[in-house]
């Protein structure tokens, strides 16, 4: 069931609107304009729950502090591990003490015993499901140690117009790229440019949620938020990565030094903010995750940290179709809705390493509109061959994938060592991380979708392409040029600083249902199945939408082979997105799609009115054959122009041109 947020003005009345009915939610306060709030609950496609582990979500009959919950979990053998984020004091999770961490079936005794209890209404043991980091493994002759130089020093900012001294340094073409292994000279993200404006993170914290960090490394440890980490997985707060032979567990303090390893300290080599902070969430290290400890991590200390980053998801095997369950979505929605003291925190996503066989489309995290989804390209600007397309990715960063290793991406490692091989979408995001870091310092008071927004503004075609010649750069209905794979382009952290420091946050947001099909109509093979919606874009209404910033078609369907069936939408002012491509290895033909929120953002900036159009097909040369059982469509933007006030500093900036055609359609 898909569930947009509307507040109405004049009652202040917080409701889920689903497409077929309401249901009242939560009272807010009126203040001078409506307040708008985001809110989905997404029924999500897992495949069957297999495992279910020694966690259970108990829901209270009334608010309960965490002393009496403790007391009540000691009586049933359990642990209280703490209040649910968003539970409002009536949700707890319990762990039970001897119960196995996994087994095939429910333990029904112990949910009835939990039951027993009278104030508590519900029990419910969690299903695990397996959720995986993304990127390569590197192998450990990569890895090297260096020994710290007591000469040099991190003086914040004295020397940011000059170029770092850290020794690792020459090998961040991402950041400087000189045409070093081969490389494309200038393809890189810019951060000098930033550095130069004395731009460099300050009082910003990103939690790098993963399997932990290596807090004490020297590196990191000066730019470490204790106070903002926690693990997880321990349920203690030293997020310490658990030691593997094969270092498998290095995965997040990589992460980390990607975005706050510490400058001109002989050390490595140094983050995109490298005076910001990173706090530890450690998450991702146990055999199964639970709806809880995703929830939790997501929602940890949402005021003092300001990113939140993720390199990892559901299997990209090109045949899982899977996203957050209910705790998690709505742990998401909080942040975006109340972290950073309502600013909303951002979230920051690695698409996605299926590469071709698979379509980050179904990953429901990195599909979100609340998540800034990243791909990477390769120091020549092709992709990489394990990159995913779709078009919810918003833009990219750089990543490994060319023969020589040292086009990987050198970072920190675990035990006070470095490394020059971490790599895949895991590396992309984080160096976006640290853009987003860079973009907050130089305005603090941005707003989750003012981040969206500059993103969109300010990434850069340069020389990104589709190494297959699949994709092309394409130009939407008000200039923006976007491509499959790339997003927006890749991120350019002066671009964004220097609008960032002029910005104006952009007008409210709405959620407008534009339109629903119910009728089921058959999908055949060799031909192409055209559907229609036209809409007003709910003119005036409270929830009138006149310029675009995400579009969901929420669709049901089914096929022989769900994987050979392909989705196309196509927008009023004629930009066509590909909500579906093809993946070779999904064999489905029973679970299909249930209400599933394909999301494009192509169509950034669009004027939405007019007609909608939805193409089905199947790209198989075997006989297909499915069903298109219902699409709606989801309008989400700006009643008013988002640029109105803001004056571009070149005629042939993105700002110029996307505010000029929204100039020249508000005169038609």
């Amino acid at each position: 069931m898909i569930l947009a947020a509307c507040v109405y003005p004049i009652t202040g009345l917080l409701i889920l609107c689903t497409l077929s009915f309401m249901v009242a939610l939560a009272d807010v306060k009126v203040a001078a304009q409506p307040v708008h709030r985001e809110g989905n609950n997404v029924k999500v496609i897992s495949g069957g729950n297999d495992v279910f582990t020694s966690s259970f979500l108990v829901r209270f009959r009334r608010k309960v502090d965490n002393d009496f919950a403790h007391k009540v979990a000691s009586k049933y053998g359990f642990d209280n591990i703490g209040p649910l984020v968003g539970g409002n004091g009536h949700e707890y999770h319990f762990k039970h003490r001897t119960l196995p961490h996994a087994r095939s079936r429910r333990s029904i005794s112990h949910t009835r015993l939990l039951k027993s209890h009278p104030l508590i209404h519900t029990a419910t043991q969690q299903p695990g499901f397996k959720r995986v980091k993304r990127g390569l493994r590197p192998a450990i002759s990569a890895i090297h140690g260096l020994k710290f130089d007591a000469n040099y020093h991190n003086a914040q900012n004295d020397n940011a117009d000059t170029e770092p001294t850290d020794p690792y340094f020459h090998l961040q073409w991402y950041l400087k790229n000189t045409g070093q292994n081969g490389g494309k000279a200038r393809l890189d993200l810019n951060v000098q440019a930033a550095w130069n404006q004395g731009i460099t993170g300050k009082n910003v914290t990103t939690a790098i949620m993963d399997d932990g960090v290596d807090y004490m490394h020297p590196d990191l440890k000066f730019n470490y938020n204790a106070e903002a980490s926690y693990d997880f997985s321990s349920n203690d707060p030293f997020p310490y990565p658990r030691y593997t032979d094969d270092w498998f567990n290095s995965h997040g303090t990589r992460c980390a030094g990607e975005v706050a390893a510490a400058r001109d300290n002989g050390i490595c080599g140094v983050g995109v903010a490298y005076d910001s902070k990173i706090a530890g969430i450690r998450m991702l290290d146990q055999p199964y995750m639970t709806d809880l400890i995703e929830a939790n991590s997501m929602g940890h200390k949402p005021h003092q940290i300001h990113i939140y980053s993720a390199s990892w998801g559901p299997t990209d095997d090109g045949k899982t179709v899977d996203g957050p369950r209910n705790a998690t979505m709505r742990a998401i929605v909080q942040g975006v809705n109340e972290g950073r003291n309502g600013l909303g925190n951002i979230y920051v996503w690695a698409s996605g390493d299926g590469g071709e066989e698979d379509d980050c489309n179904c990953d429901g995290y990195a599909a979100s509109m609340w998540t800034i989804s990243i791909n990477s390209a390769i120091n020549d600007g092709q992709n990489a061959h394990y990159d995913e397309s779709c078009s919810s990715t918003l833009a990219s960063t750089f990543s490994n994938g060319a023969k020589d290793p040292n086009t990987g991406v050198a970072t920190t490692d675990l035990y006070g060592k470095c490394t020059t091989t971490h790599s895949g979408t895991s590396a992309a995001a984080p160096e976006a991380a640290g853009i987003f870091a860079l973009a907050l310092e130089a305005n603090p008071d941005l707003t989750w979708r003012d981040i969206q927004h500059l993103t969109v503004l300010t990434s850069k075609r340069n020389s990104l392409f589709d190494a297959k010649n699949r994709f092309h750069w394409t130009m939407n209905g008000v200039g923006l040029e976007f491509n499959h794979l790339f997003g927006f382009g890749v991120l350019d952290a002066g671009g964004i600083v220097t609008l960032a420091k002029q910005w104006h946050t952009v007008p409210a947001r709405y959620h407008c249902d534009a339109g629903v099909i119910e009728q089921p109509h058959p999908i055949y093979s060799g031909r192409s199945l055209f559907l229609e919606l036209k809409t007003d874009a709910c003119k005036g209404s409270n929830t009138e939408v006149n310029y675009l910033e995400h579009v969901q078609a929420v669709i049901s369907a089914n096929a022989s082979r769900r994987g050979d069936l392909e989705l196309f939408v196509t927008s009023p002012m004629g930009t066509r997105s590909m909500i579906l491509s093809r993946r070779a290895n999904d064999d489905d033909h029973r679970d299909g799609f249930t209400k599933w929120p394909f999301m494009t953002t192509h169509s950034w900036g669009e004027y939405p009115h007019g007609v909608w159009k939805l193409e089905a097909r199947f790209n198989s040369a075997q006989p297909r054959s499915g069903w298109l059982i219902e699409w709606s469509l989801v309008l989400h933007g700006t009643k008013e122009a988002p640029y109105r006030t803001l004056s571009p500093a070149s005629p042939h900036s993105k700002l110029a041109i996307v505010k000029k055609a929204h100039e020249d359609k508000k005169m038609q």
